[in-house]
């Protein structure tokens, strides 16, 4: 029973070639996965405490952060493992949530970075009717489509990849389950998958990138007639957090979706990958902490009231 068990796991090559650099990514992933977890723990905490943090901009932070703390939970403990000990196996079971995990969360980011860009226009140009566009009702709307639609896609093609017969091929050039390495197992004609994952990607990341790229561009025509240089100093004050993170976040993804499989570099890949699972949730609450005065008031007023608490 143990061999058979043993057989249908996966085996997840990861950085095996190179194990001078698992032990140094060992440590590097665990000091960003405790950041991560704790930054973006504590945003989600102040913005459900602090009364003045009751908006929807901090509403939207909330969900990012709630997003990547799911989003690298799915892969990071299962990475560290394969990075610490000899053994780089993944049970199907495992895998399999994983892959619908991670698929669910980074979808779901990409369109919830472009609900927060249409916050930002709507503070920007509609600054009168900013609460009564952006009402709760809207904001709880905006939100579950940006969860059930990263739901639907890893539903989709979680499911078309994991159905497909891998004729007992279980060694996953990653190290994680992704569709990109997933449908590379499979024994049979894979173009149509290549084909679907291509357009699901267009949908997915393509389109709320041009929604944000809309966003932008309407708030810096309405910028510019204005022509006053604090004008753009407070649009960028009000948009520079998110258009770094959009940046970050969708630089490095599209390196790695938006191509056909045939080209998807195994080493390059992975680094990339290891960048947007790792590395940029951490940055996350940096960002939006260090360029923001109210997130730093409001954590100023979090410790205070601790330790007047305590006293």
């Amino acid at each position: 029973m143990t061999n058979i068990s043993v057989e249908r796991d996966f085996i997840l090559v990861g950085f095996s070639e190179k194990l001078q650099l698992e032990k140094i990514l060992f440590v590097l992933v665990l000091m960003s996965y405790i950041l991560t977890l704790l930054g973006n723990t504590t945003i989600i905490l102040i913005s459900s405490e602090d009364p003045k943090l009751k908006t929807p901009m901090y509403f939207f932070l909330t969900q990012l952060s709630l997003v990547d703390i799911c989003f690298t939970t799915s892969i990071v403990p299962q990475l560290l493992w394969n990075l610490k000990g000899p053994a780089k196996t993944i049970t199907a079971l495992g895998c399999a949530i994983q892959l619908y995990v991670s698929l669910a969360t980074g979808s779901t980011e990409c369109v919830l970075l472009a609900v927060m860009a249409f916050d930002r226009y709507a503070a920007v140009c509609k600054p009168l009717h900013y609460s009564t566009v952006m009402n709760p009702q809207l904001c709880q709307t905006l939100a579950a489509v940006a969860w059930l639609s990263g739901t639907g896609n890893a539903l989709i093609q979680g499911t078309i990849t994991l159905r497909l017969p891998r004729c007992g091929h279980r060694l996953i050039h990653h190290f994680f389950c992704e569709v990109p390495s997933m449908i590379k197992l499979a024994c049979v004609d894979i173009h149509a998958n290549e084909v679907q994952l291509f357009f699901a990607s267009l949908v997915l990341l393509l389109l709320p990138l041009s929604l944000i790229l809309t966003s932008y561009g309407l708030i810096a025509r309405a910028v510019s007639r204005i022509q006053s240089a604090q004008a753009w100093r407070k649009a960028l004050g009000t948009c520079g957090s998110h258009l770094m993170v959009v940046s970050l976040f969708y630089g490095s993804i599209t390196a790695v979706y938006i191509q056909p499989n045939s080209s998807y570099s195994r080493t390059h890949g992975r680094f990339i990958s290891l960048f947007y699972t790792v590395v940029i949730p951490t940055l996350n609450p940096l960002i939006y902490t260090l360029r923001n005065k109210d997130v730093k008031g409001a954590l100023g007023r979090l410790f205070h009231r601790d330790l007047s608490t305590k006293k």
